[in-house]
């Protein structure tokens, strides 16, 4: 199992010795940094990438979000901050999760847990991404309207998660299921499938367009999350 690399950005040393302290207790996020400045974390984000990013949002000179909005490439991010109103701010940055301070361990886990789940193929290896493949069923069953409906892969416009259902769009219509969108963003192949933002997955030859907006399917708008972008981008301009 592949290690995740992780740092951790606050003007708060007790608050990120805590954070700290949660860390070593995780066998496959590895820390591999911490600043009080947030404009030295910065220019070591440039060199260096992460995938995990725990931010603080109040900070001087530069704040959280404004750091995050001048990332080039951007990690996946959870807030940390002592005001619940600024929290909220960040999720335009389509940021993982918050905590608030003081933060507790369980409540740490959950938002990891959230991590895991974004990125599936590395940590969770028992629910990798199906790979297109010869093999590769051309349908499945959903549970709707108390009934199995089948869905056809190739009539698959997209996917849009509704609190605890998802939406599947398809040429015939939508169909409503009890189920994640996380669920089907490990099981669909990657080779026809692209998760876009934490709310959507498009059927990549169902996109006729990639603009400032999001992705054109059939003259509906799909979002790109920010953390999304450079994979959506790659993977539809190549």
């Amino acid at each position: 199992m592949k290690s995740h690399t992780c740092l951790l950005i606050d003007d708060e040393p007790i608050a990120m010795d805590i954070l700290q302290t949660y860390l070593q207790r995780l066998d496959n996020v590895k820390l591999i940094g911490r600043f009080t400045n947030p404009i030295k974390a910065f220019q070591a984000l440039q060199k260096n990438p992460v995938d995990l990013l725990f931010l603080d949002i109040q900070m001087p000179e530069l704040t959280g979000l404004e750091l995050l909005q001048s990332l080039r490439y951007k990690p996946a991010v959870i807030l940390t901050t002592a005001y619940r109103e600024f929290a909220l701010e960040g999720f335009e940055f389509d940021v993982l999760d918050y905590l608030l301070k003081p933060i507790s361990f369980d409540r740490f886990l959950k938002a990891i847990d959230k991590f895991y789940s974004r990125t599936p193929s590395v940590l969770l290896p028992e629910k990798q991404h199906k790979q297109q493949t010869d093999e590769t069923p051309a349908h499945f069953f959903v549970r709707a309207d108390r009934k199995n409906v089948k869905i056809l892969l190739e009539d698959i416009l997209y996917l849009e998660s509704l609190k605890d259902y998802v939406k599947i769009v398809t040429t015939q219509g939508a169909v409503l299921t009890k189920e994640t969108i996380t669920h089907f963003d490990e099981t669909l192949p990657t080779g026809q499938f692209l998760r876009t933002h934490r709310s959507f997955i498009v059927a990549t030859k169902k996109v006729t367009a990639l603009s400032t907006d999001g992705l054109e399917v059939q003259q509906v708008t799909i979002p790109v999350g920010r953390m999304y972008k450079l994979a959506v981008e790659k993977a539809i301009l190549g």
